[in-house]
């Protein structure tokens, strides 16, 4: 999800004219259609969880710093833009959805994490490759992207 995501915060908050941005959220159909976009990746995310992944790599703590910063950011400024309390408030149905997927969506995550760890401690089963690759499917089908 972060490509998704992933420096518009930076732009948007580079921006000075924050009246202006808040009127092509509203009058500039492909900006708001940009910002539904950018609400969805975000909805679908989870720092937390990205904060578990980043763990895996050794020395990773300042990028991830970078990128847990970004995260807010665009979080922040898409509410802020959107005049919403809650990503996905205007779009009930789909923040039901997305809501409703998680309780599945992190268990997979945690497995997967459990299993990248296997791997790296030099655990050659191949049904942990197996598991891997299974749960990089079972999560890009629940989200409904790439994962």
């Amino acid at each position: 999800m972060l490509p998704g995501w992933y420096g518009a915060g930076a732009a948007m908050a580079g921006f000075k004219d924050r009246g202006l941005l808040k009127a092509m959220a509203v009058e500039w159909p492909f900006f708001a259609v940009a910002l539904a976009n950018l609400e969805m990746v975000l909805a679908k995310s989870s720092i937390d969880i990205a904060a578990r992944y980043a763990a895996l790599a050794p020395g990773g703590e300042p990028i991830f710093s970078r990128i847990k910063q970004g995260w807010h950011e665009t979080h922040d400024l898409v509410l802020e833009l959107t005049g919403q309390a809650a990503l996905l408030d205007r779009q009930p149905v789909l923040q039901r959805a997305v809501r409703m997927r998680m309780p599945y969506i992190d268990p997979l995550n945690a497995l997967q994490i459990e299993l990248i760890q296997r791997r790296r401690a030099g655990e050659d089963d191949p049904r942990i490759a197996e598991g891997i690759h299974l749960t990089i499917n079972g999560i890009a089908a629940g989200l409904r992207n790439s994962g």
